[in-house]
């Protein structure tokens, strides 16, 4: 069974960066899109980025544009998230989730059955 492991979360200072790691275990991404999501206290999660197989991509928030990035590499069944500039609106526990395949990418986080278990950031100024 597939099985999605973050890493990279930590505390940072405004304007610092982080790079999000998501391995796989137990399988492989095979061609699913593969999404970064971020979830605050009481609210639902929230779409950061997706890339296709392809590696066609896609950044959620005007905010995150420009500021994050996505990238993968199939062969090591890998994805990562870069984010530079870091605010404290930033700050979260990110998911790393696989949802379908094909080259078209859905924002909505019921689009995507495989789920890790998080990784927290946290940005403060």
């Amino acid at each position: 069974q597939v099985q999605l492991v973050e890493s990279g979360g930590s505390r940072v200072q405004v304007g610092g960066s982080l790079r999000l790691s998501c391995a796989s275990s137990g399988g492989t991404f095979d061609d699913r899109v593969m999404a970064w999501f971020r979830q605050t206290p009481g609210k639902a999660r929230e779409f950061v980025a997706a890339i296709t197989r392809r590696e066609y991509s896609v950044t959620g928030s005007e905010a995150s544009k420009g500021r994050f990035s996505i990238s993968r590499d199939n062969a090591k069944n890998m994805v990562w998230l870069q984010m530079t500039s870091l605010e404290p609106d930033d700050s979260g526990v990110y998911y790393c989730a696989g949802g379908g395949s094909g080259e078209s990418i859905d924002t909505r986080s019921r689009a995507y059955d495989l789920w890790g278990q998080g990784t927290q950031v946290t940005v403060s100024s």
